[in-house]
């Protein structure tokens, strides 16, 4: 496993040849190297990672989306890469939001067709030039993307089999809380920092800075 100072090396490297390209570069203190960039610079990225000698990050594990509302560009694309010849992992973020489309990577690395569906689908990213973009999880005809924070919870409706019916029905969501008896008696329950102390609990009072 690469070191700290080793992926903030790599980072630096990375940036230089690539130029305006990387906005920032970051190494977090359990050694993962983050890099974010343009987002219409997304594909020249990748075909480096990928193939310079140093990089060889071969292999797309995973793209996957956030949204902080907040945000002017509330939307980000997350990259995870895979180099087995370094044995090592880079993350790769760009940010967009809920109109500008991120260029596809599935022209770099083809399993990106399903993970950009994945992320049209939860969270409405766009890709531009994905072969194949439609929803993968949700179902035919499903309205909103149920990831993003202001996805309502109710006024929905779901689909399941019934069993009684013999065939598919669409059904109102219903996000009930079934009653539930709590039992304040069970160490696992109820429990305080003036309530009562489970045994070997008393411990870590020992190493607690003294005032």
């Amino acid at each position: 496993m690469a070191s700290i100072q080793e992926l903030t090396d790599l980072g630096a490297a990375i940036a230089a040849a690539l130029g305006g390209d990387v906005l920032d570069h970051a190494v977090s203190p359990t050694a993962e190297l983050t890099l974010t960039v343009r987002r219409e610079s997304i594909v020249r990225v990748l075909t480096h990672l990928r193939d310079a000698p140093e990089t060889l990050f071969e292999q797309l594990t995973d793209i996957c989306g956030a949204d902080y509302p907040s945000r002017p560009e509330r939307l980000e694309v997350v990259y995870h890469l895979l180099s087995f010849k370094h044995n090592r992992r880079i993350r790769v973020k760009v940010t967009t939001d809920e109109d500008t489309p991120v260029p596809s990577a599935a022209g770099v690395f083809p399993a990106a067709t399903w993970f950009e569906r994945e992320a049209w689908d939860l969270y409405g990213i766009f890709f531009a030039d994905n072969p194949d973009l439609r929803r993968i999880l949700t179902d035919y005809g499903f309205e909103g993307h149920p990831l993003r924070k202001d996805f309502p919870l109710t006024g929905y409706v779901e689909v399941r089999y019934d069993t009684e019916q013999k065939r598919v029905v669409y059904e109102p969501v219903k996000l009930t809380q079934d009653f539930r008896t709590f039992d304040f008696l069970s160490p696992w329950e109820g429990m305080t920092r003036q309530g009562p102390v489970l045994p070997g609990d008393e411990k870590a009072a020992l190493n607690e800075p003294k005032a």
